[in-house]
């Protein structure tokens, strides 16, 4: 007996593979083909895991802690550092980045875009996560512009919600 829960461990450290199946994402109507659900559902009996918002980590520790270069350059570069937060904290909560249902997204002003929020450089990040061959899971998103986050050189802040079965 002993030998078969060794054997089994590590596949019940894995996702379910019946939650692709549980989990029921809606398409967004027609024929719209942009990387999000329309809506998520998540049947009874499975739990969900919240993440607290993450943002970009420091790519650059010789800038001030305070800078945008110390956490990336651009917003495409803060939002794949956070998402990569963001799939390293799933992974030590044995999820992945497939089990994620919802997301929230703040963007700050970018002022190299005019102090608008460089929705494209994020979509560049987010594509790479979301609606690939490999992960093609895609959750429900919000995208919010705020005036500033924690630190003035964060971009961008994500936080997730994820579905465990």
């Amino acid at each position: 007996m002993l030998k078969l829960v060794r054997a089994l461990t590590p596949l019940l450290l894995l996702p379910s593979l019946a939650l692709a199946e549980d989990v029921i994402r809606h398409k967004l109507p027609n024929g719209n083909t942009f990387p999000i659900s329309a809506a998520v559902e998540v049947p009874a009996g499975k739990t969900l895991v919240y993440l607290s918002g993450t943002v970009p980590p420091v790519v650059d520790p010789k800038a001030a802690k305070d800078s945008i270069a110390a956490y990336g350059a651009d917003t495409k570069t803060q939002t794949i550092g956070a998402l990569n937060a963001i799939q390293s904290a799933l992974e030590k909560l044995h999820l992945t980045m497939g089990d994620v249902v919802k997301m929230q997204v703040f963007l700050v002003g970018d002022p190299g875009k005019g102090g608008k929020m460089d929705f494209e450089g994020f979509m560049q990040g987010y594509t790479q996560f979301f609606g690939t061959p490999i992960q093609p899971n895609l959750p429900v998103r919000s995208a919010l512009q705020v005036m500033a986050l924690a630190n003035p050189g964060y971009l961008v802040e994500i936080e997730v919600t994820a579905v465990r079965p």
